[in-house]
């Protein structure tokens, strides 16, 4: 095979590749444009120009300003790793440290993903389609929370607690705005607003009896 015939061979690969950088860089561009300048202040053609991109390019990668939000979205829950989260969930016997599990995925959610969490909660209160997004995953959280939560035995939970109002605890202490205030204005390492989710979290979701993480 000549040396010719070998590049054109992969000139297919090549094509895709660089259309999966550009789609990269442009999303990457986005989000650092979303955060600093703001939603509404933000243009696809501030995000093509930022990115080397022409408008077109743009448009044909994401289609428009709320379907680039949406896949940044949906990479913020690429990144915590779901799958190790159900990995965790299948492996470890005991809900103390099923809590811990969640709680590891939630540090890596908002370690990594902070900015555009917050993003999609301000340009859906204008966007219906952010909102819906928005809220439908603060809704799998809780769906997931409600299951493992069901998985466990009777006795488990602290007298007087159910299963919705150990959903309602977990939302109260595991989220976006205590991660913020306790990394940014308090100085908070992300370790350790895990371990003080996970230790808050069995004080007061289990029973006394029931095994705490330390004890792993």
């Amino acid at each position: 095979m000549s040396a010719e015939a070998g590049r054109r061979r992969y000139d297919s690969l090549r094509r895709t590749a660089q259309a999966q950088e550009t789609r990269a860089e442009i999303a990457r561009t986005a989000r650092r444009l979303f955060i600093s300048h703001g939603w509404a202040a933000t243009s696809i053609r501030d995000v093509a120009r930022e990115a080397g991109v022409s408008v077109p390019t743009v448009y044909a990668a994401y289609q428009n300003k709320t379907g680039l939000a949406l896949a940044l979205a949906d990479a913020a829950d690429l990144s915590a790793d779901v799958p190790q989260l159900i990995a965790d969930l299948e492996a470890l016997a005991g809900p103390a440290r099923q809590l811990a599990a969640l709680t590891a995925f939630d540090r890596r959610l908002f370690e990594r993903a902070s900015d555009v969490i917050m993003l999609m909660r301000e340009a859906g209160r204008t966007e219906p389609q952010l909102s819906a997004a928005y809220h439908g995953a603060r809704r799998r959280a809780d769906e997931t929370r409600l299951q493992v939560f069901s998985s466990w035995s009777a006795g488990i939970l602290r007298r007087g607690v159910d299963i919705q109002c150990a959903a309602d605890i977990y939302a109260g202490l595991c989220n976006i705005d205590v991660y913020t205030t306790l990394t940014t204005e308090r100085g908070w390492s992300p370790n350790r607003v895990e371990q003080w989710w996970t230790e808050a979290l069995t004080r007061e979701l289990l029973a006394e009896q029931t095994e705490h993480p330390a004890s792993r």
